[in-house]
């Protein structure tokens, strides 16, 4: 039987307790990159946080010690943008988000409107006032095309949570009755669908590591990709005995993924 990942050609990563944790890089985090560029194999972030622009995690990972450009990082917010594109290529939009993600819009040729719009899309909007909340919800009520970015309640923090995207989508369905029609980012297949199109890779070549069950992993239901679940962040091994999201790989950390892979490139030699 053929090993799974020996036939991926681009790992997906998730950041935030799969790479790094708050300020510092988890172990094995570098060598796993390395690995990966001696056997000729690429690699992307990618995150569901839509209130940011790639270009601001670029400049965290490479402060962390990694060198890398802001086209290594995928956003939910750049999914939604290319998903658009396509869906709705001359709509006028009424977007709820950050200015990072008007520049993302704007950037892939979106027209942003505050009146008349044919689409409306929610992102999470660390400047929300009630102002927008108010015209999101008209346009909802109206029947308009609802995208939201990504579902996720809540955003991890050093401190703690704050409300993410999904506390939005609940104070809107408590007003309106309506939830999105589409929502783009992990767990859905959306955001792996509108990646694979950007690299022109098909699914079978790619594999997403994360270490959240309801979100990474869920996506080797939802897109149909390999999955590997890392112990280093959110899940523990214990977590897996009642998940509904199993994964094709567990791992402690990236190094050992690293590890398996060598092991891997030896045994095909």
């Amino acid at each position: 039987m053929t090993d799974a990942l020996a036939s991926v050609t681009c790992f997906l990563l998730d950041m935030d307790g799969t790479f790094y944790l708050g300020d510092r890089l988890i172990d094995g985090a570098l060598k796993f990159v390395e690995v990966l560029k001696q056997q000729g194999k690429e690699f992307l972030f990618l995150t569901n946080n839509s209130s940011k622009h790639s270009r601001m995690y670029a400049e965290k990972i490479t402060a962390l010690g990694l060198p890398i450009n802001a086209e290594q990082v995928f956003t939910s917010g750049e999914a939604t943008a290319l998903y658009l594109k396509r869906e709705y290529p001359d709509a006028r939009l009424y977007l709820v988000g950050t200015p990072a993600l008007e520049d993302e819009f704007r950037q892939q040729g979106l027209t942003l409107v505050q009146h008349n719009a044919d689409v409306v899309v929610l992102g999470f909007d660390t400047t929300l006032t009630y102002q927008k909340l108010w015209t999101l919800c008209d346009y909802v009520r109206a029947g308009v095309p609802y995208i939201a970015t990504h579902p996720d309640y809540n955003c991890p923090t050093e401190t703690g949570f704050m409300p993410d995207i999904g506390a939005m989508i609940a104070f809107v369905k408590a007003s309106t009755n309506r939830e999105p029609d589409v929502i783009i980012g992990k767990p859905n297949r959306y955001i792996v669908e509108e990646l694979a199109g950007k690299l022109h890779l098909p699914l079978n070549r790619l594999a997403m590591i994360g270490d959240r069950l309801y979100t990474d992993i869920a996506l080797g239901k939802t897109a149909g990709i390999t999955t590997v679940l890392v112990l280093s962040g959110e899940t523990k091994l214990e977590d897996l005995e009642t998940s509904p999201y199993q994964p094709t790989y567990v791992f402690n950390h990236l190094g050992d993924v690293a590890d398996y892979l060598l092991k891997l490139e030896e045994e095909s030699s």
